[in-house]
């Protein structure tokens, strides 16, 4: 029995900052099982925040200037995360953060360069794990499913709310797709109060929900596409934002009414049973509320802080065992790819001499 001392690292779409996990895998029997250790969110300076909201008009050298920077910050982040927490580590495994994800024409980008990493943290770097996928033909997300499958298998729906809403659950194969935005759209409105997010959903219990803007909401076409999909932040800017800005509405009505579309949406695409929530959506008391109120046929379950918080980096750290030993850790019945698939970079600092 192995057992695999790994930080995962997770920057999502909301940016709320970088997650940095530790975790350790073991696999007995066929069965693998972990145990999380120390965990720490580090949020983003206003300067990096911005850099890394507006890298899609970047040129091509700002661009890539930023893709060393941002690796530059993640390996003294976690060189210092380890240092704190006297930690022995096997490698470092790490999401990027997206700037772009546009899989219909083969193309996403995962920044935070791997080569800096592993030169600053002087441990094996392991990331860019959508792109294989993209190239043989599927969405290159969600990738967390897998670790539903073999480590959360006990819950009937995984359920992610983060910046987008994704869920996973059993059938035959693993199902999993995006549903529909979350905290891209409500702390955008948050905003609009000074505040970088909706704490616990105060704001929005205090609008009201408006039928003409949910119904409106509801017909956007991502709702009709059929699973495998994903969501990028181009289509959530030209297809969610629009509909809200002509709605005229006050922004307490406006992010009312779209607690209740994701709350809605989410309930139209889960199986009976248990619903396991974790994400920084987890700790929107309301939305978690409205959730409930609309799931009929099971069991709300939100579990403990460090599993709301971490859930996503613990499980990119699994992706990088699972690509460390060459096995699957995209599943081409999540995405549309061609095949299963073990993707993802592996960079090896040597030793010094």
């Amino acid at each position: 029995m192995k057992k695999y001392k790994v930080i995962g690292l997770m920057s999502g779409t909301s940016l709320d900052g970088l997650d940095i996990a530790y975790c350790e895998f073991t696999q007995k029997d066929g069965v693998w099982t972990f145990i999380s250790g120390p965990g720490v969110t580090i949020s983003y300076d206003l300067s990096l925040k911005e850099q890394l909201q507006n890298a899609r008009s970047y040129t091509g050298y700002e661009l890539s200037k930023l893709h060393v920077d941002y690796g530059i910050w993640m390996g003294e982040k976690v060189k210092l995360f380890i240092a704190q927490h006297g930690l022995e580590v096997d490698f470092i495994s790490s999401h990027g953060h997206t700037v772009f994800h546009q899989p219909e024409i083969g193309l996403t980008l995962q920044i935070g360069d791997l080569n800096h990493l592993a030169a600053i943290t002087q441990k094996t770097a392991i990331g860019d794990f959508r792109t294989l996928d993209v190239a043989l033909g599927g969405q290159g997300a969600p990738l967390v499913p897998i670790g539903d499958q073999l480590l959360f298998a006990q819950y009937d729906n995984c359920l992610n709310l983060g910046g987008i809403a994704n869920i996973s659950y059993q059938e035959q194969r693993r199902m999993a797709f995006d549903v529909c935005p979350v905290n891209i759209v409500l702390n955008v409105l948050a905003e609009h109060f000074g505040k970088p997010y909706d704490d616990g959903g105060k704001i929005s219990a205090e609008g009201k929900v408006d039928v003409d803007l949910l119904n409106r909401l509801s017909v956007v076409e991502f709702n009709k596409l059929p699973a495998p999909k994903s969501l990028g932040i181009e289509y959530i800017e030209k297809n969610y934002f629009p509909i809200l800005k002509a709605s005229a509405l006050s922004v307490n009505d406006q992010m009312r009414t779209f607690v209740e579309y994701i709350a809605q949406s989410i309930v139209a695409n889960i199986k009976p049973g248990s619903l396991l929530v974790t994400g920084g959506g987890a700790k929107n008391s309301f939305l978690v509320e409205r959730i409930k109120f609309n799931f009929k046929n099971g069991e709300v379950v939100v579990p403990e802080a460090a599993v709301i918080d971490f859930k996503e980096a613990i499980i990119f750290a699994f992706l990088g065992v699972l690509r460390y030993l060459n096995l699957p850790n995209c599943l081409a019945s999540v995405t549309g790819a061609k095949y299963d698939c073990s993707g993802g970079v592996i960079v090896v600092p040597g030793a010094r001499l």
